[in-house]
């Protein structure tokens, strides 16, 4: 055999041969287009001895490249179903959704004598489940809604119900219960699952019931929205305050109900470059508290100015805010300082009067080298609300925790300080944290939030 009928059978071998097998091939007979070379020094025997050998490495080479492309296939098909369990549901121009999340949760509560699972850290903590919630979406041109219900363990309540319309492709029109625009996002400067203390005085990710206008104008996006009342009270074992966000409630039967709320936000979006810029903000919100009780009606007010900061994948946000409501001595609570709050059918009394600082950092990590997850996002957040009263005490909170994503899993991992807030720690006295906090007590909270969106 000469060296051209080796080149030859080369080139036949690369046109004929499947992508992964063919360089196999070109080794094969390469190395023996090398050997060719000397073949005629060489006796017959030892020719095919190494001819021999080498059909036997090429066998070896062969298996491994059969053994990754079938660990490419079911890599690629296990992703497949995971995107297709992901999905949501279509009917229609309507799309069914939901979520269903479980989570951990351990650290400075009462220990259970009874050894029954606890939360506090002689327990080891306890699991449960957190949240299940169905979701409606509608789309059909220029007209939407949204509809979202959720269950708790002993009470329910309507998140979300709205109807939209879009005159054009930067506004839109809600009516229903919506999100009230206040703050820098949906969720305030937080990024964590217990969010900041503006969310516990009902200023940030707050539904309330009226009609809500958003539009894009040039690099100024606004927001104006009236409300009639707040959301509502569902089913619970509280008076009025099985709902989702905090709003000022009756509790009493003679207390006081949000009325007539307006809400103006502006917000200004600055572009330094390509991977940094820089959203800065204001939020106004004043509206009526009316009397269901022997009391005069009072009122409320919030002003507050917020700030995004973009650098690629880092994100900085900061907000200010100065909130007052004005509230009758004759009220139930029998004292103009405090006020009563109520969410996830737990009323709770807040300072009356103060400023609400809040600063969040993260950083948003795409994970493309690791198959089971989409990114990790790290953050550390502090907010507090500085009360005017004297001998009130500031109620702080400092979270740090990651969140892990993957397709429609999104976990939690988070670890809570306060000196007043109800979601962290039960050695204090419930109720007051927020409030006169006379305790003043720091407390922890560590939890493992678990949870499939669809």
């Amino acid at each position: 055999m000469t060296i051209l009928n080796h080149r030859n059978l080369v080139r036949e071998e690369l046109n004929s041969q499947s992508s992964l097998k063919k360089w196999a091939h070109v080794l094969f007979l390469s190395l023996l287009l090398f050997t060719s070379g000397s073949a005629f020094a060489a006796s017959e025997a030892e020719l095919k001895e190494r001819i021999q050998q080498l059909e036997a490495e090429l066998n070896l080479v062969n298996a491994e490249l059969e053994s990754i492309q079938s660990e490419n296939k079911d890599l690629a098909e296990t992703n497949a179903k995971l995107n297709e369990a992901d999905a949501p549901i279509k009917i229609g121009n309507w799309t069914v959704g939901g979520a269903i999340r479980a989570m951990y949760t351990v650290g400075d509560y009462q220990a259970n004598d009874s050894g029954a699972p606890g939360r506090a850290w002689e327990d080891d903590g306890n699991v449960g489940l957190d949240t299940l919630r169905v979701n409606l979406d509608y789309n059909n041109g220029p007209y939407s809604a949204k509809i979202e219900y959720r269950w708790y363990d002993g009470y329910n309540f309507l998140h979300t119900g709205w109807v939209g319309y879009s005159p054009d492709d930067n506004s839109q029109i809600q009516l229903g219960v919506n999100r009230a625009p206040f703050g820098p996002g949906a969720y305030g400067v937080s990024q964590a699952w217990l969010f900041d203390q503006h969310y516990y005085l009902g200023l940030s990710d707050d539904m309330d019931l009226g009609i809500k206008y958003s539009t894009q104008l040039g690099k100024w996006a606004w927001d104006v929205a009236y409300y009639s009342s707040d959301e509502g009270h569902y089913a619970g074992a509280s008076r009025d305050s099985a709902r989702y966000s905090y709003d000022v409630v009756d509790e009493s039967g003679g207390g006081y109900e949000e009325r007539n709320q307006i809400n103006v936000r502006g917000i200004y979006s600055f572009n330094s470059s390509d991977d940094s810029s820089t959203d800065l903000g204001f939020s106004l919100q004043a509206g009526e508290l009316k009397s269901r009780g022997e009391q005069s009606d009072g009122d409320h007010y919030a002003a507050s100015v917020h700030m995004v900061n973009q650098w690629g994948n880092l994100k900085l946000a900061t907000q200010l805010t100065r909130y007052e409501f004005d509230v009758d001595v004759g009220q139930a609570l029998g004292t103009d300082d405090l006020v009563q709050f109520g969410a996830y059918d737990f009323p709770s009394t807040a300072a009356a009067k103060g400023w609400i600082p809040a600063v969040s950092l993260s950083y948003y990590q795409p994970t493309d080298n690791i198959s089971w997850l989409d990114y990790v996002l790290p953050y550390l957040e502090y907010s507090s609300i500085v009360k005017d009263k004297g001998g009130f005490n500031d109620s702080e909170m400092i979270v740090a925790g990651v969140a892990l994503a993957r397709g429609g899993w999104y976990i939690y991992n988070e670890v809570g300080f306060s000196n007043g807030n109800e979601f962290v720690g039960g050695d204090a006295a419930f109720g007051d944290r927020l409030g006169a906090n006379a305790d003043d007590e720091w407390q922890t909270r560590f939890l493992i939030n678990f949870g499939y969106y669809f």
